[in-house]
């Protein structure tokens, strides 16, 4: 009858810890793999036992059977500490490496690409691939393999998501078996279930890795399943937002990040302000910036205070491709496209004072032919009638008769630009100017 098995854990010298097993491992792979879910531990190490034989020296661990009962283990790093000399060198070129990977770059792939394995992994599975087209053998993984497979492929998955959905654990799954076939598993209905449950269980122990490790997107939710209250406040990641909570650029702190963000607010004081060093600056401090959206929650009001440059039409487009790395306007007039036809449809068909005014618009679209602008314009201006509302305050229209129009605009925005105390005036959303052309009998 398997009992549990006490363990006295030497980390370093100020870390020692007593960890509990609830049956005794197998196998040394076994023992290893439970002490590193439990420790934490976020790097390749090897252990060590006190050997009653020598003393309580330390000796080696190269086989389960050699574990004594209640034994002092100590842990050694396989990762090697840089030198003093080479030191320096290798952080800088560390942060210079880095860049912008504290941002996710891509949404979740509509083809799972599996990543290379280490070397030995690789081969082994090639081997075990050319096995099953000969013969049709399935290869029997063993502890070892399927742990580096699995850190890979959870590696792999959080470079687009921190909490991949039940899809996306079968597009994991069904991939790997694709590309590898001798790991199809046998009296599986889809030949990866199994796969798909281990990655499930590695992804939430690759995420506490993270989560002590102090990543931002995972520790937001640290708590939920501990004694800790949850912090019911912060919310997960919806649909679409790669980049959530990402964590400050390299060298970056709170103080760094406030002097960037007091730079943009002196910069959109002036007349004219500097668009390149707004999109430099909006970018370093994105991080900051969704601290704040997400953790704090302010106001709207307060938010211009602090991000003017913000509510900027440009800035609204570039905020919306950091959080989705979508086009906003781009994937908005793709869709309106798609559906163009069918509106106008819709609006030929209305009738009583509604298809009166849905009518003008149509008679307009028909003069200028085919034009994709016209027509996005007449949809778009037709919409809110369709469903009631004012549209007062979101369009602005201009007759075509004014010719003098931009003229009176730049004498205008002269006027405004030769006084030196003029304030760059911030506007939430800029309105959509229609020219509507002056229809001829």
């Amino acid at each position: 009858m398997e009992t549990r098995t006490i363990l006295r854990v030497i980390v370093n010298e100020n870390n020692i810890r007593k960890i509990t097993l609830h049956r005794k491992p197998q196998t040394l792979d076994t023992l290893m793999e439970e002490l590193e879910e439990k420790l934490g531990l976020p790097y390749k190490f090897s252990l060590q036992y006190e050997d009653a034989d020598f003393n309580n020296a330390l000796i080696n661990l190269t086989d389960i059977a050699d574990l004594p009962e209640r034994p002092t283990l100590k842990v050694i790093s396989l990762v090697p500490s840089p030198t003093p000399s080479t030191a320096d060198t290798d952080i800088v070129s560390l942060s210079s490496e880095e860049g912008p990977s504290h941002v996710r770059q891509a949404q979740w792939p509509e083809t799972f690409e599996i990543p290379n394995f280490p070397v030995d992994i690789e081969f082994r599975l090639r081997q075990g691939n050319l096995l099953y087209m000969r013969d049709q053998t399935y290869m029997q993984v063993p502890r070892d393999m399927k742990h580096e497979i699995l850190e890979k492929l959870a590696e792999c998955m959080y470079s687009f998501k921190a909490y991949p959905c039940d899809d996306d654990f079968n597009d994991v799954a069904s991939s790997l078996v694709k590309k590898h076939p001798c790991l199809t598993e046998p009296g599986s209905s889809t030949g990866w279930n199994g796969w798909k449950n281990s990655l499930k269980f590695k992804m939430g122990n690759y995420r506490t890795k993270l989560r002590r490790a102090g990543c931002t997107d995972v520790l937001m939710n640290v708590g939920k399943r501990g004694s800790q209250d949850p912090l019911r406040s912060v919310k997960r990641p919806k649909r679409f937002e790669i980049n959530f909570l990402p964590n400050y650029p390299s060298g970056e702190d709170d103080c760094s990040m406030e002097s960037k963000r007091l730079q943009l607010v002196e910069e959109m004081k002036k007349c004219h302000p500097s668009s390149t060093l707004i999109s430099q600056l909006m970018d370093s401090t994105f991080s900051l910036r969704r601290k704040e959206v997400v953790e704090i929650e302010p106001p709207v009001k307060e938010t211009l205070q602090r991000w003017p440059s913000l509510f900027t039409e440009s800035q609204i487009n570039a905020e919306f491709i950091r959080i989705t790395s979508k086009n906003l306007k781009q994937g908005f007039f793709t869709a309106l496209d798609q559906h163009t036809a069918r509106f106008l449809e819709i609006f030929e068909s209305k009738k009583g004072a509604v298809g009166k005014k849905l009518s003008e618009f149509l008679k307009q679209i028909k003069s200028v032919g085919t034009d994709i602008t016209a027509n996005r314009t007449a949809v778009l201006r037709g919409l809110p009638l369709i469903f009631g509302e004012d549209t007062s305050d979101f369009f602005k229209t201009i007759l075509a008769i004014d010719v003098h129009f931009q003229e009176i605009l730049k004498e205008v925005w002269r006027s405004l630009s030769a006084d030196q105390q003029c304030k760059r005036p911030v506007w939430p959303f800029t309105p959509s100017v229609i020219r509507q052309q002056r229809l001829t009998a």
